[in-house]
């Protein structure tokens, strides 16, 4: 009599091999570009003993290329194509400007053709050549052009492409100091997701940097949206994504929880990924400063608004944007007295300024309204009015009790504070 085979259960991996694949996985989402040197040491014996799962995990999972070798690691993310929101900071917090970003382009393209080492003062007659070349007209003895070239070269340094063997780098702008730098090579090589010199225009290398990956379609765009920013909104992506979202969400709420220790909670508007150990992002809000913490008691009031204001579709919801400047001004006047100088006597631009952040972080967006004309989350609008639309997820950093709110589905709601079991 023949014998039937016996299937047996694959076997349970090993919870500390696990552990140590989402740490690494966390650090490259955090940090894509990890060098070779004392400081990464140990994280990166993580990347290389688990390359080939992190490989497949990335590619298969958001189409994401994870590239290792002696020099280091580097994860090439497509990102969000267009979105402004991910500026590259200067060590002082504040984002690069348009003329920083040009410099920081031509410093690379002068270390791609300059010696391993060399002083600051030959990078920059350097940068001046790479200039003429490129038909940029800039002017290094200015002090504009100065900072921003200072802040390119500490960027450079703190990804660890260029390092500072000896010298005052920092000072270098005000005092004119001298260092000298080492250029590692390899790490150069890697730095840049796409060719610079294929790109014809600005625009066609954001393009070229956000391109979709050739399979995965929704499962890999929704996935990016959600490693990229906390919050994913239904009705912000195309049909066919909100379609798959809404029959695979329970899934990928496993898919996030396993592979970079992320929860997902699920609402009637979409989802936000929250990080238990508080450590999984780039920008901490609100963060440091005056602005921030205005836009953030600002947010408590727009919030409390947003929930009786005109809904268009189930996340955002419209306040008159007059309005909301008249409460965002009453918001400054009652906490002036611990507030800036310049905020206390300029309440416009501080309430200007503050709305800016909470656009910056998602939560909100003008639409000023000059001349009408519909804006893709809000409905046409008189010309010279205004309205600022609120994301549901504000009420999350709004600390005011709220009896939660469910949508029609019976689902709890964005606009309720807690987690899903309020």
């Amino acid at each position: 009599m023949s014998r039937v085979p016996v299937e047996r259960p694959p076997l349970a991996e090993d919870p500390h091999d696990v552990a140590e694949r989402v740490e690494a996985a966390r650090h490259l989402l955090r940090h894509p570009l990890v060098p070779a040197d004392e400081r990464h040491a140990r994280i990166l014996r993580l990347v290389r003993r688990h390359q080939g799962e992190l490989t497949r995990m990335f590619a298969d999972g958001a189409g994401y290329r994870l590239h290792v070798d002696p020099s280091g690691a580097r994860l090439f993310k497509t990102g969000l194509g267009r979105d402004a929101t991910r500026p590259l900071l200067r060590r002082s917090g504040t984002p690069f400007t348009p003329r920083a970003y040009a410099l920081f382009s031509l410093v690379l393209a002068a270390l791609t053709r300059s010696r391993t080492q060399l002083l600051v003062d030959e990078l920059v007659a350097q940068v001046r050549s790479a200039a003429v070349d490129a038909g940029v007209d800039v002017d290094l003895d200015g002090i504009v052009d100065r900072r921003a070239l200072h802040a390119a070269l500490l960027a450079l340094v703190d990804l660890g492409v260029l390092r500072e063997r000896d010298g005052d780098l920092e000072h270098w702008v005000d005092k004119r100091t001298q260092s000298l730098l080492d250029v590692r090579r390899d790490l150069l090589a890697i730095l840049v997701a796409t060719p610079l010199s294929s790109a014809r225009s600005p625009d066609e290398l954001l393009d070229r940097a956000s391109l979709p990956s050739a399979v995965g379609g929704a499962r890999v765009s929704v996935r990016r949206r959600l490693l990229e920013s906390p919050v994913l909104t239904v009705t912000d992506l195309p049909d066919e994504h909100a379609e798959w979202w809404r029959r695979n969400r329970n899934r990928e709420s496993e898919w996030f929880r396993d592979r970079f220790g992320l929860v997902l909670e699920l609402r009637a508007e979409g989802a936000i990924a929250v990080d238990p150990a508080d450590a999984l992002t780039d920008e901490e809000f609100p963060g440091r400063g005056g602005t921030r913490h205005l836009a953030l008691l600002c947010l408590e009031a727009l919030a409390d608004d947003a929930r009786d204001g005109s809904a268009h579709g189930q996340a955002w919801r419209g306040i008159p944007l007059d309005r909301a400047e008249e409460r965002c001004r009453a918001v400054l006047e009652k906490w002036r007295d611990v507030l800036r100088r310049d905020q206390r006597e300029s309440p416009a631009q501080a309430v200007d300024e503050a709305i800016a952040v909470l656009e910056s972080m998602g939560v909100a967006r003008r639409e000023r309204g000059a001349g009408g004309g519909r804006d893709q989350h809000g409905p046409d609008q008189q010309a010279g009015v205004g309205i600022l639309w609120v994301h549901a997820a504000s009420s999350r950093y709004a600390p005011a009790p709220a009896i939660a709110e469910r949508a029609d589905s019976g689902e709890l709601s964005l606009f309720a504070t807690g987690g899903e079991d309020d």
